[in-house]
């Protein structure tokens, strides 16, 4: 016992004394950023609220010139979307030495999935459901982008999204916000470290705030209707969480809230984000968003948007230049204090990242040569790609591949480079990264197997549109015609005992500016496809994709499905792992597969309605489609092993719970199969009566266990008023909905997907 106390008050001790020191250098930064605001002039501090874009690598138009000038003027206070140290520390030296004031520049990029070492899509990462992987991989881009001048990254994104038709759903992760959360603390946490004072760590950016996942029919840069009890309950939640988990900056979304677009909303940006959930860092706007007000016209000028930016709590405006090109000291006298909490948070943020003590700490060359697609940062992708593949179907065990007799592979991603990455990996080398084909060649070699090749088809047949979803004409199109290129792919296929089908999107069919009505398999790839299937031979189908897709004709004529997603720089080692049993798949989705794109927006977490349909099927006078199944194609947590898994009847520890209580909820899982395996265990809840209309299932907890043929785990996992909860309205209407637990009974399920749970009924006292 009397060690027990010492090491509690040891404890104490190292806690007060962090208190401490974090105390400390609180008072130091605030004392030198006053002393520097002091010296500096209304255009100065102005100038430190710009950040225009430059360099080689952009997300938009280059909207700004004479960068260098304005510069020395201390007219800019950052840059993205540059790339290279020696290139970067040459700007920062601009700064730093030929400025009045030598104020470094902050250098931010979108570094999304990785900087040269690419990781899968973040749809894919979460589909890992890895938390310990997917802040590896953000440690490993803050790793790298650091050691090439990068400070600070546009990630992570959070958007939680209900619509596949909307192409960023690839960038976020997936249509629950309760999983969303835990990734989103762990990007966080993977950029950040536990200290910015590592010049391996960067500062990490939180967008789109809020819910650009939610806009109007999937399309992109569309606006928002959704209630408050509906925001805080289906998607504020993984902000909330990277908020807390110390994420040094914001992005304002493009889309409203209330009817005001977020860049100008004072609710969102102040009353919500700094006085209620208490966040301290700086808040940036998406690109030209500030003049994009005008757009919205609830501003008739540029000075009114970007003053409305200001007074709503933005502190950087990314391109437009709204406070720099209007406003002169007479204007900046009157909104001093706007203008200076502004300054204030963005000089912050430079103080934490270290730039004022030493503004090239992120232009090391040397770190560069030692980090940059080194082979662990490379090993690690691959490891993490393997982890996020989902094997969607496996009819007769055609997978895993033995490596002997004659494999075909054929499909217009089955050679290709750029195309693996997938969207927003802008740092990516391609040139440096294996084809499909390669990978497989690389894990044939030794072997008496022979690999044949046929490309079998164009992306599409309409030119135009295959390359709008190229990045347009990234990769050279076949000039052959599609006749041509199916009959030399069926004599390929002819000579094979298996058949590789590598098809689906490119890379650029998803992401920013992506929106699409059809999500089927683009026609000329199904035509293809059809005719291998009429062959009678197996056939593998390793489907890429940034969003769900519809895969209904494959999955009722294809015996085997293995969703790609797109796996980043690693992609063709990792699929070759798979399809070849080193690597047993383990993925499970985070977006359900719909039957029909006229299921949107759709999820898993469908609120309870009077005429619920619990059969998914057509019945009159209740919730349903006359045409086509309520249920979706795969659910959500759904996928495949190459072994097996049984679960025993689920139990609570009391079927009862006072709400300061604790119950613990167990199964336990045993691999019942031939293959060592990674399930995911799923525990869902229902609120079976509650003040506000609630979800008929919502995950509330995971884990991902590793299990050998025959071993077995119990899993258990606590439950208590926190996790049962729920955002109710607030009686107070300038108030955001607050988090809330009511007695009652709830539905405590545990289970392997959305679809098949085990239920047991719990009380809350």
């Amino acid at each position: 016992m009397k060690l027990r106390i010492l090491s509690i008050l040891g404890f104490a001790i190292i806690l007060a004394s962090c208190s401490s020191r974090t105390d400390s250098r609180d008072a130091e930064m605030n004392r030198f950023v006053d002393e520097l605001m002091a010296r500096m002039t209304w255009e100065e501090k102005l100038g430190q609220l710009n950040l225009p874009v430059a360099g080689d690598i952009v997300t938009g138009e280059p909207r700004t010139t004479h960068v260098g000038e304005d510069i020395r003027q201390g007219k800019i206070g950052g840059l993205f979307n540059l790339k290279g140290a020696a290139y970067i520390r040459e700007i920062q030296r601009i700064a730093v030495e030929e400025s009045r004031l030598g104020i470094p520049i902050l250098f931010g990029m979108d570094v999304i999935h990785g900087y040269e070492t690419v990781f899968p899509i973040p749809l894919a990462l979460s589909c890992s459901w890895d938390m310990k992987a997917i802040e590896r991989s953000a440690e490993i881009a803050a790793a790298e982008a650091t050691a090439d001048g990068i400070c600070w990254t546009f990630s992570p994104m959070v958007d939680v999204c209900h619509d596949g038709r909307w192409g960023r759903i690839s960038e976020g992760a997936g249509e629950d916000p309760y999983l969303g959360s835990r990734v989103a603390e762990a990007m966080v946490h993977g950029y950040q470290g536990n200290d910015l004072d590592d010049p391996a760590t960067m500062m990490a950016c939180v967008k789109h705030f809020a819910l650009y996942g939610a806009v109007e029919a999937g399309r992109e840069y569309n606006n928002v209707y959704i209630d408050d009890y509906h925001a805080f309950n289906e998607y504020m939640q993984p902000y909330k969480a990277a908020v807390d988990a110390g994420a040094g900056s914001v992005m304002a979304a493009f889309n409203t809230m209330h009817g005001i677009p977020s860049t100008g909303n004072k609710w969102l940006l102040t009353d919500l984000l700094r006085e209620q959930w208490g966040f301290n860092g700086f808040v940036v706007s998406d690109y030209t968003a500030v003049e994009e007000l005008m757009d919205h016209r609830v501003c008739a000028t540029l000075e009114e948007s970007a003053l409305q930016c200001l007074q709503a709590g933005l502190d950087m405006d990314m391109v437009s230049c709204g406070l720099l090109q209007t406003m002169d000291e007479a204007k900046a006298k009157a909104n001093a204090k706007a203008i200076n909490a502004a300054c204030r948070r963005v000089l912050e943020a430079k103080y934490k990242l270290g730039l004022f003590d030493d503004p090239y700490r992120y232009c090391d060359t040397t770190r560069r040569a030692q980090v940059m697609l080194c082979p662990e940062h490379r090993a690690e992708a691959r490891r993490i790609a393997g982890e996020c593949m989902v094997l969607l179907k496996n009819e007769q065990n055609i997978l895993p591949l033995k490596k002997k007799g004659t494999i075909a592979l054929i499909g217009p991603l089955a050679n290709t480079r750029p195309n693996m990455s997938g969207t927003w990996a802008v740092a990516a080398v391609p040139d440096r990264y294996k084809t499909i084909k390669e990978g497989l060649e690389d894990a044939l070699k030794g072997t008496e197997a022979k690999l044949l090749y046929a490309k079998g088809s164009n992306l599409m047949y309409d030119a135009k549109a295959e390359a709008i979803g190229t990045m347009f004409g990234r990769e050279m199109r076949d000039p052959r015609s599609a006749e041509q290129m199916k009959a030399e792919a069926l004599r390929v296929a002819h000579q094979a005992d298996v058949i590789i089908a590598a098809m689906g999107e490119a890379s650029e069919m998803a992401g920013e500016c992506s929106s699409r009505v059809n999500i089927e398999m683009p026609d000329a790839q199904h035509d293809l496809l059809v005719e291998l299937a009429k062959l009678g031979k197996p056939i593998v189908l390793v489907h890429f994709a940034g969003r769900p897709t519809v895969l209904n004709w494959e999955t009722e004529h294809v015996p085997a499905i293995l969703e790609a997603w797109f796996g980043g720089s690693e992609t063709a080692d990792a699929v070759a792992d798979i399809l070849f049993g080193e690597v047993n798949p383990s993925g499970r989705l985070t977006v359900q597969l719909p039957r029909h794109v006229g299921q949107y927006p759709f999820s898993y977490r469908q609120m309870t309605t009077s005429r619920r349909n619990d059969e998914g099927e057509f019945n009159k006078f209740i919730t349903c489609y006359a045409d086509v199944s309520n249920w979706p194609l795969y659910p959500f947590g759904y996928g495949l092993s190459y072994t097996s898994f049984d679960y025993s009847p689920m139990t609570l520890s009391s079927s009862t719970m006072p709400m300061d209580g604790r119950v613990t909820a167990s199964v336990t899982v045993t691999n019942t199969g031939e293959y060592t395996g990674a399930e995911v265990v799923q525990l869902y809840i229902c609120d079976r009566v509650a003040k506000g209309v609630r979800p008929q299932k919502e995950l509330r907890g995971f884990e991902r266990i590793t299990l050998a043929p025959g071993e077995s785990k119990e899993v258990q996992f606590a439950i208590n008023a926190d996790l049962l909860g729920y955002y109710a309205p607030s009686v107070d209407a300038n108030l955001a909905p607050q988090w809330t637990i009511e007695p009652g009974e709830v539905e405590i399920m545990i289970g392997r997907n959305a679809r098949e749970t085990d239920m047991r009924l719990l009380t809350i006292e």
